[in-house]
């Protein structure tokens, strides 16, 4: 019965993270409308709507480079809270992509994002891009490295106590 509760306390709390992170994005975050298809401790999957102002051609078919990056870069930072329960503070130390193909398509952008080894304090992530269109290969491929602290006053539980504080 111990671990019943356990994993539905685990999955309540991956559920809390995925719902701040939908609901405390900023900038190009909410342009991006992502939506959390999979939340896990062992990775994430996000949906990227098909947007033509992310687009370089005038076809409004070619995704801009940067846009990849940027989901990317998010995505790595939401698979690290996902894995990682004491996370005060965290900034990206090193960002690769690599592009393997034109990201042209006017599907949808699936990317899958995981924090695949930590140590007290770097994380190190990887995640591929593609569209939602069968029989398409890959778009692209990231990396990266994050510097994070650890503490007792995690940011998710700071979060979640300003959103209950801001409910009274």
């Amino acid at each position: 019965m111990a671990e019943t509760d356990a994993n539905t306390n685990a999955e309540e709390k991956l559920e809390q993270i995925a719902s701040l992170w939908n609901s405390r994005g900023r900038g190009l975050i909410t342009e991006m409308d992502l939506k959390i298809e999979k939340a896990a401790r062992d990775g994430v999957r996000l949906r990227m709507p098909f947007n033509p102002d992310f687009c370089a051609d005038d076809e409004a078919t070619l995704l801009q480079g940067g846009i990849l990056t940027a989901l990317l870069d998010s995505a790595f930072g939401l698979a690290n809270f996902l894995a990682i329960e004491d996370v005060e503070n965290m900034a990206t130390l090193d960002l690769r992509v690599e592009y393997l193909r034109p990201a042209q398509s006017r599907a949808d952008v699936i990317v899958f994002a995981e924090c695949y080894r930590q140590t007290r304090h770097v994380t190190f992530n990887s995640g591929r891009v593609w569209f939602d269109t069968p029989g398409l290969p890959e778009v692209a491929r990231g990396f990266a490295s994050f510097s994070i602290t650890r503490g007792e006053n995690s940011l998710i539980d700071r979060m979640l106590k300003q959103d209950q504080s801001s409910d009274t």
